[in-house]
């Protein structure tokens, strides 16, 4: 890129970091259907994406070790970007100005707010719990080294954090798809000055002033 368009632009993704996020978003929703088609019988036509019930089984754990290295990459790249601040708290604690985008009234935003912090942890538990638990489930190859309770307590756990997990990416593509933009940077890899500015003004101003992304 060059000229004036490309001045106007900041790398905020480098294509690396954008395929291990498409490989991770894309497992988590293959893991979704999957997960969901083997939990009720009213989401069982779910595994027809699949190819049958029995592929859906077949499929589900090693789609699961899949995500797991993935996500295991972008937690390695970004997680010292996600520790929270007293800023992070402040913008929490104003969490009905976020809601009606009065993005003036909060706290100085750094690379990410404190909303996508908290979903980065929450994948950082329940991520392995999942893999743990679902190693523990899995058969015919594991589940029999393990007593029945054992298996029971796994299933429990594994659909808690499922839930966990579910429910907090929903909300970050809501919110993706809210804050115009932000799908973009992460399939083009750049975003404008203007968009930094307004959303992630921490982050910004350290860029500009080179002190890395």
């Amino acid at each position: 890129m060059s000229g004036q368009h490309s001045s106007n632009l900041i790398q905020r993704y480098t294509p690396l970091q954008r395929f291990n996020h498409w490989v991770t978003a894309i497992t988590f929703i293959l893991l979704s259907l999957s997960g969901l088609a083997l939990f009720h019988p009213s989401m069982f036509w779910f595994t027809q994406f699949f190819g049958g019930p029995t592929w859906t089984r077949i499929l589900h754990p090693y789609i699961g070790i899949v995500m797991f290295v993935s996500f295991a990459g972008l937690a390695l790249q970004f997680w010292h970007h996600n520790f929270l601040t007293h800023d992070d708290f402040g913008w929490l604690k104003r969490i009905k100005d976020v809601l009606r985008n009065r993005e003036d009234r909060l706290p100085e935003v750094d690379r990410y707010n404190a909303g996508q912090k908290v979903l980065f942890w929450a994948m950082v538990v329940t991520i392995p719990v999942l893999l743990v638990t679902g190693i523990v489930i899995w058969r015919p190859w594991f589940a029999g080294y393990f007593a029945i309770d054992i298996v029971r307590i796994a299933v429990l756990l594994h659909a808690v954090s499922a839930f966990i997990i579910m429910t907090g990416i929903i909300v970050h593509i809501y919110a993706a798809i809210w804050i115009k933009g932000s799908v973009g940077a992460m399939v083009r890899g750049t975003v404008t000055r203007a968009w930094a500015a307004k959303h992630h003004r921490g982050w910004y101003k350290r860029v500009m002033k080179g002190e890395g992304r």
